[in-house]
């Protein structure tokens, strides 16, 4: 038996119910990994409240990233072996291979050897935002030397990412906070710019910065009425990377700017890397490099212990974080 999250039905945080449950062997393809630590993402409180893309089978375990060690491994899996010392790239299913608890099943497609200069908590807190930010900036932006990228919800782990990514390949970020509470908080955690939008005005500041030019990559969860001042924040011919919908209220289509920029606005997913194996291949590369040489280093907001699994999804969902949740268990 294993401690493990579950939810029966769909609601607030108090849904979340740690149990004592029977926790099969490693099917084909996969490892079963004793979690020392699991990153928390708003896509598990979306599932927890049934606003996610996919559907639960109650009772249902939850979770998409965890890091810890080999304990069994499942037939025809020869990469790893018990005691190995991994984290797990997110899957597309959330609930299949969930990884809230003590075990937990995972595909070894999707497992890593992470550096050994990482802890654990720092493993369970990589893959989501390096895949997801790598994936839009590298892979489908192009990003390079002198590019100047513009990332909303800038205090998200995965806005972090961003701007790690973006010193990487030689880019300058600028982010997009709300108030000013956690302006210094980004600058020290690597953003080249910050822009208070409740004091200033983002076109008017973006192009002050770019010299006039725009921002060639906008990299944005967000949508909403804010969507059209990215748009006219950008430099002509840039790409804007929509990779959420944080906003409740409608998304207006900017028509004359996107035609009179000649704009390319793309909806953009994590699963378009993970899906592809060539992408992936790619990805793991780029990011282990990174974290191997503390180019790309995780910066972790707080970290709860698994009984307190409730408190840690009601900090997430209140949005005060600059960096990621982890769990520890």
């Amino acid at each position: 038996m294993a401690r493990i999250v579950r939810i029966h039905e769909y609601g607030d945080a108090s849904v979340l119910k740690l149990e004592s449950v029977d926790v099969p062997a490693p099917a084909s393809g996969e490892v079963q990994i004793e979690v020392k630590a699991f990153g928390l993402n708003r896509a598990e409180v979306m599932f927890r409240n049934h606003a996610y893309l996919q559907e639960a089978q109650f009772p249902s375990r939850l979770g998409y990233e965890a890091a810890g060690v080999v304990v069994a491994v499942g037939a025809g899996v020869s990469e790893f072996k018990v005691g190995d010392a991994v984290s797990l790239i997110p899957p597309l299913d959330i609930a299949k291979w969930g990884t809230y608890g003590e075990l937990a099943n995972v595909p070894a497609e999707l497992t890593v050897k992470h550096p050994s200069n990482l802890s654990f908590e720092q493993a369970a807190a990589s893959w989501m935002q390096y895949v997801t930010a790598w994936g839009a900036l590298v892979e489908q932006a192009r990003l390079t030397k002198n590019d100047f990228v513009l990332v909303t919800a800038a205090s998200s782990s995965v806005g972090l990412a961003a701007f790690q990514i973006a010193r990487m390949v030689g880019a300058t970020s600028i982010a997009v906070t709300r108030t000013r509470a956690k302006k210094q908080a980004l600058l020290d955690a690597g953003a080249a710019h910050v822009i208070v939008s409740d004091e200033e005005d983002i076109v008017a500041a973006v192009m002050a910065l770019t010299d006039g030019q725009g921002a060639r990559v906008v990299f944005d969860p967000i949508g909403g009425p804010g969507f059209e001042q990215l748009t006219q924040s950008m430099a002509r011919g840039g790409i804007l990377l929509e990779y959420g919908a944080l906003s409740p209220e409608p998304t207006p289509f900017p028509l004359f700017t996107v035609l009179g920029k000649s704009l390319t606005l793309k909806g953009y997913l994590y699963a378009e890397i993970v899906a592809d194996p060539a992408a992936l291949a790619r990805a793991k590369a780029f990011i282990g490099d990174g974290l191997a040489s503390g180019a790309l280093k995780p910066i972790i907001a707080k970290t709860f212990a698994l009984e307190d699994i409730q408190e840690a999804h009601r900090f997430l969902e209140a949005n005060q974080q600059v960096g990621k949740i982890v769990v520890t268990v």
